[in-house]
């Protein structure tokens, strides 16, 4: 016996109504912002045809403030799952803003708590396009409790299924929590924001007048905060960047990273990395530069790109391994770690460590950043949690120590103490308590003031900095006494580089049990 034709009639029409969401004027004038509709996001992220809704008929529950007779098509969010890149079987949800602003609510609150929960059993990624007023004033505590079980959820997830958070519109008060507790961040140049407290409050409160890309927009956040982690042009730029995520990415902490290991290994030597090497300690080297040779077709998808620029890291695959890439980067503070690189590289380390993806770290760092404001601001804190990080790691650890490796900063940068399954030195590494200079000044103090003559002084101080780069922070000291695994021809670190993760890939690493180790936060 068929459906009915009034049956089917009805059900066609409620769809119609919900699929309209705010009315077709809103999502016209979307359109005009160069904004897509909260259903086009879901459709261009899935794979076409594989996304299943949840909720879509759901209503609220609200009666006051005139609301009891009032319509909002899906509470104001859309939410289900469905296949990405034809691999991994996502769970997402997508605040509609022509619908009240895509305010949260209770009924709003359950469906999101919806996708994490499914996130979560089925053990596959989440991914939330916000987009939203904030709490739905309406619905009082009722909002208050909602976004309290999306925080719960996002911390009982983080570790266990990789969370990205694509911020295309207001992200206000604590709305900005829920993205802050997920792994990844990206947030759209123009049309988004992401506050606390905006502009108003500010000048109500302090009586400063700020502008709203200085308090919630994207380029402050990538830059400045380091609360964005990538940023995007437009919808379709961020949501191919989500893509681009989760093809690095398992779909939970029990699976391995998506790697396609090249059926055989190219031995052969790099001859394009010598005209990177940079033997003058003075000079910067191009570490963008260097990692992309490494990388398969030179593909890096760098995090956090303009927030503590002397520090890389980022996502990439050595003949077809998925690596996290960490990397001192010398054209930006000459490659010291400060306060916020250590923060940058710790939380990726950490990533990737939940995740079990390699870490490949090239080294090239004279120390930790001095200075007052680095001191009072916790450098020793913050500095420990990269330490933390790295020891705590138990993936897949290589370390090149490209140049300078100097004092405590060598140690964080993955030294063998801390964990590195295999160490590598090229030839113009220089390992040592303090760069030649120092070391000279602090060692020879006494001899050099004894001559007065200028000139011969500065001979004599020469002298003594290239013998002390030669017998005491050369690489093969430290190979000498089991430091460094080898020293190594820098047009082979491609392939030592892939023949050690090979190798490496069935690693395990059992640490003592215990609850959690306490990061210094």
């Amino acid at each position: 016996m068929s459906l009915d034709s009034k049956l089917r009639k009805r059900l066609t029409e409620r769809r119609e109504v919900i699929h309209a969401g705010g009315g077709k004027k809103k999502i016209e004038e979307r359109h005009a912002k160069g904004l897509l509709s909260a259903r086009e996001r879901l459709t261009t992220f899935f794979t076409p045809d594989t996304f299943q809704e949840y909720g879509a008929h759901i209503k609220h529950t609200c009666t006051h403030f005139g609301m009891a007779d009032k319509d909002i098509p899906e509470d104001g969010v859309i939410v289900g799952t469905g296949y990405v890149g034809g691999r991994q079987v996502v769970s997402a949800f997508s605040q509609d803003f022509t619908v009240v602003a895509g305010t949260l609510g209770k009924m709003h609150a359950r469906k999101i708590v919806w996708a994490m929960d499914t996130a979560l059993k089925n053990g596959t990624p989440l991914v939330g396009f916000k987009d939203s007023g904030g709490a739905r004033i309406q619905e009082a505590v009722d909002a208050l409790s909602g976004y309290g079980e999306v925080f719960y959820r996002n911390v009982n997830l983080s570790g266990v299924v990789p969370q990205i958070a694509v911020i295309l519109g207001p992200c206000a008060g604590g709305a900005s929590y829920s993205p802050a507790l997920m792994d990844f961040i990206i947030m759209t140049r123009t049309n988004a924001q992401m506050f606390i407290t905006g502009p108003q409050v500010i000048k109500a409160v302090t009586g400063r007048e700020v502008r709203m890309e200085d308090v919630g927009g994207a380029d402050m956040h990538a830059s400045v905060s380091g609360n964005v982690h990538f940023v995007a042009e437009n919808d379709a730029e961020a949501i191919a960047i989500a893509q681009r995520i989760l093809s690095f990415v398992p779909n939970n902490n029990t699976e391995d990273p998506p790697h396609a290991p090249h059926p055989e290994i190219d031995f052969g030597p790099d001859e394009g990395m010598d005209a990177l090497v940079q033997s003058d300690p003075s000079q910067p080297m191009d570490m963008h530069a260097i990692v992309r040779r490494v990388l398969d077709n030179g593909d890096l998808l760098e995090v956090h790109a303009s927030f503590a620029r002397n520090l890389i890291v980022g996502f990439g695959r050595v003949e077809g391994i998925v690596v996290g890439v960490v990397a001192n980067n010398s054209m930006e503070k000459a490659g010291c770690l400060d306060i916020d690189s250590s923060d940058k590289g710790a939380r990726f380390i950490r990533f990737c460590n939940a995740f079990n993806i390699p870490i490949v770290t090239f080294v090239d760092v004279p120390g930790f950043q001095p200075g007052i404001e680095q001191e009072r601001g916790g450098i020793i804190r913050h500095g420990a949690k990269l330490l933390f990080s790295y020891s705590a790691c138990t993936v897949p650890k290589i370390t090149i120590v490209c140049r300078k490796a100097y004092g405590g900063s060598y140690l964080a940068m993955c030294s063998q103490e801390l964990g590195a399954d295999v160490v590598f030195a090229w030839p113009t590494a220089e390992i040592a308590v303090m760069g030649a200079e120092g070391a000279v000044n602090v060692l020879y103090s006494r001899e050099l003031k004894e001559i007065k003559d200028p000139d011969e002084q500065k001979a004599k101080r020469k002298q003594l900095i290239d013998e002390y780069r030669a017998e005491f922070a050369s690489p093969y000291l430290a190979a000498s006494k089991g430091y460094i695994t080898d020293i190594i021809d820098p047009e082979l670190t491609r392939s030592v580089v892939s023949l050690s993760l090979r190798k490496l890939l069935t690693k395990r690493e059992l640490r003592p049990p215990k609850k959690h180790g306490l990061i210094p936060l």
